[in-house]
């Protein structure tokens, strides 16, 4: 029951690899009027439920941990390594809300704050792992206990699909095209 076959990961890899070769390939496709490829709609419209969700999927996180950082705060120097985690997770759901501002507001910024928070992914994860281990007194691998490592490595493989269908996508060009205010009203006058 506890093993994952070849044919499982088959199976994983076809319910996956479909969609993002249709995603990449829908991207790349020149359009025969690129002009009338703006706004959220097909691909973008997932990616843009995906973003809008990101930021509730971390504070279920929370919700979720509260349990666990009840049991922390047993162990010597428990709080310090709740505080720790709980920041850098706040310090994550900040930067999912600054991008979604950005996507809402099609800021021209969008794509590289979308790379800046996939990045982000793995980065709060290893700083997590290795503040916790190091706060404890805990070796890593019993900080990686159990699944602990499928979420995040699901989460960076997803984000790096979208940021590769970002980078490739016309309408994702189009849409996301505004500046900053300040250099809207210094162009006008």
């Amino acid at each position: 029951m506890g093993t994952f076959s070849i044919w499982h990961w088959a199976i994983v890899l076809l319910l996956i690899g479909v969609p993002v070769v249709f995603a990449v390939r829908s991207a790349a496709k020149p359009s025969q009027n690129p002009e009338v490829l703006v706004g959220f709609g097909g691909w973008l419209m997932l990616l843009a439920i995906g973003q809008t969700l990101s930021p509730l999927r971390t504070l279920a996180h929370f919700a979720n941990s509260a349990d666990g950082y009840q049991k922390i705060m047993t162990l010597p120097n428990g709080s310090l390594a709740v505080y720790g985690e709980v920041a850098l997770n706040l310090a994550f759901l900040a930067l999912q809300l600054v991008v979604l501002v950005s996507m809402l507001r099609r800021s021209r910024r969008f794509p590289q704050l979308f790379l800046c928070q996939w990045i982000a992914i793995p980065a709060v994860f290893i700083l997590d792992t290795i503040w916790t281990s190091s706060i404890l007194g805990v070796p890593v691998n019993e900080v990686l206990a159990g699944d602990a490592l499928a979420t995040p490595i699901a989460s960076f493989v997803v984000t790096g699909i979208w940021a590769a269908y970002i980078y490739k996508s016309v309408m994702v060009r189009n849409t996301f095209t505004r500046t900053n205010v300040s250099a809207q009203i210094a162009s006008a006058s």
